[in-house]
């Protein structure tokens, strides 16, 4: 029957079925063209998880598709856009409920805060549904653990949403380096502007009515119950710890990428964090992470031996390489990459972005290698996500897998949101030792403890500064296994 189905053009179907239904539903590919290829010159089904945000830019760069069902827990913010400019699709606020309901989904973008990614990833591709997923790929490093899993399991197509994976500047700058442009790459700066949102904050004590647009409780979803405040949503949940993994989570997608890709990394064996004051609730204001790697198998023109790589945000920075000249910007405004070699150095900007030898003046006569990196039609637009929907038509036995598709995607996010872990646990006060295979720390005793600040006031009185800190001390070892794999809230998969 299968068989038979597939041979029944869209064209067809569509025609003969307009006759007998007010609402045409849309066959999805795996009926339409057998399971795991469809036609080019089909389009895919895609149903949308989280509109209100970048949610709605990437559906608008899936446009050339059938959008054919949009879910939001916000259903005021996801009307600002996506609802007006697709009118006629299914609305859901339980993308639970849209899985049940819809028999017509060949694909599904998610855009949900951190928290709320693996889930919906999850679900969709056990039911065969590409899966395009905005960055971090997920809130845990388990998670990106069994999503990378779970995609080579069932063969569906998938991308993390980190779009300068796509872009010229991460191909060259791999190219570069593969080529030994600069020699032995032995240690790496990276920085981002971020965060640009609140961060350092405390859980608000003030009752708040929730919208009546707002579905509060699926919107905490998995994580613990808490009262709704408009200082967690829309947006602002990134600096939150519950929904959200701060600057690094947030940019170390797209500004770590090129670093992942061109020195070929996998897990580090260590790393450790400091950072602005810290607490149980929100991320720091500005952190640094560092991680080693160790050597990895040669390429035929430069070796890879262990490397260090460190991470700065909230507005700090690596030392100023003595190349640059006085008025010229390292990196760009929203932050960049210095690469370390034996030879020299290479410096890009956020999102892999425009790679340059250092000093600059060495471009002039620089013969650039050749180009072994298939490249992304129409990168800077919509090309990352035409990319992904190319992919899902190919048949997935002989498919050219998305440019950050999960294989690649889940062990960049593990070894991102590994650094939110350090952070977190930076009272520790050790370079904590990572085994990456079996995604656990193996230096943290039973018997450690770490302080963290649970509220800290501040005022002056007749002219006096009165400090009011409290703390918590929690151990150091079940808070970090809950931090590598979260316990999910009663009603909810667990994964």
């Amino acid at each position: 029957m299968e068989n038979n189905r597939s041979s029944i053009s869209r064209r067809h179907f569509l025609g003969t079925t307009a006759l007998a239904a007010t609402a045409v539903t849309i066959l999805p590919s795996k009926v339409m063209a057998g399971f795991g290829y469809k036609a080019p010159s089909d389009k895919l089904n895609i149903a949308g998880i989280g509109v209100g945000g970048m949610g709605f830019n990437n559906l608008c760069n899936m446009s050339t598709e059938n959008i054919v069902a949009l879910c939001d827990v916000d259903w005021k913010y996801a009307d600002r856009n996506a609802f007006r400019k697709w009118p006629n699709p299914p609305k859901y606020q339980d993308y639970r409920e849209m899985f049940d309901k819809r028999k017509d989904i060949d694909a599904v973008m998610i855009a949900t805060p951190d928290h709320s990614h693996a889930l919906p990833a999850l679900m969709a591709m056990k039911a065969g549904y590409h899966v395009y997923l905005q960055k971090p790929l997920t809130h845990s490093v388990f998670e990106s653990r069994i999503l990378t899993e779970t995609a080579l399991r069932y063969g569906v197509a998938t991308q993390m949403g980190n779009q300068g994976n796509s872009g010229e500047g991460i191909r060259k700058t791999c190219e570069w380096i593969w080529s030994g442009a600069i020699g032995e790459v032995t240690s790496v700066d990276a920085w981002t502007n971020r965060p640009i949102w609140p961060q350092g904050l405390e859980r608000p004590t003030e009752k708040r009515r929730v919208p009546n647009t707002l579905n509060w409780d699926l919107f905490i979803g998995p994580a613990k119950f808490r009262p709704y405040h408009e200082v967690y949503t829309p947006w602002n949940w990134r600096g939150w710890w519950d929904f959200g993994t701060g600057a690094l989570g947030d940019m170390a997608c797209h500004i770590l990428d090129p670093v992942f890709k061109a020195l070929m990394l996998q897990y580090p064996t260590a790393v450790e964090g400091s950072s602005t004051s810290i607490n149980n609730e929100s991320a720091p204001n500005a952190e640094k992470v560092i991680y080693w790697f160790p050597r990895r198998d040669n390429l035929q023109r430069v070796g890879m031996p262990e490397v260090k790589v460190t991470w700065y945000d909230g507005g700090m920075l690596p030392e100023r390489p003595e190349e640059l000249h006085e008025g010229e910007q390292m990196g760009d405004w929203n932050g960049g990459v210095i690469f370390h070699g034996s030879k020299g150095k290479i410096m890009c900007g956020c999102y892999g972005a425009n790679p340059t030898l250092l000093p600059t003046s060495r471009m002039s006569d620089f013969k650039e290698p050749e180009k072994i990196i298939r490249r992304i039609p129409d990168a800077e637009t919509n090309g990352h996500e035409q990319d992904w929907i190319r992919a899902a038509k190919e048949n997935k036995n002989n498919r050219v897998e998305a440019s950050s598709n999960f294989s690649y995607a889940g062990p960049l996010n593990e070894m991102v949101v590994m650094g939110v872990l350090a952070v977190r646990l930076q009272d520790l006060r050790k370079r904590l030792l990572w085994d990456g295979k079996n995604m656990q720390f193996i230096n943290i005793g039973g018997d450690e403890n770490i302080r963290m600040v649970t509220s800290n006031k501040f005022e002056v009185v007749n002219g006096d500064p009165k400090f009011d800190t409290k703390y918590d001390t929690i151990p150091a070892l079940e808070a970090a296994e809950e931090w590598i794999r979260h316990t999910y809230r009663n009603g909810w998969e667990q994964i």
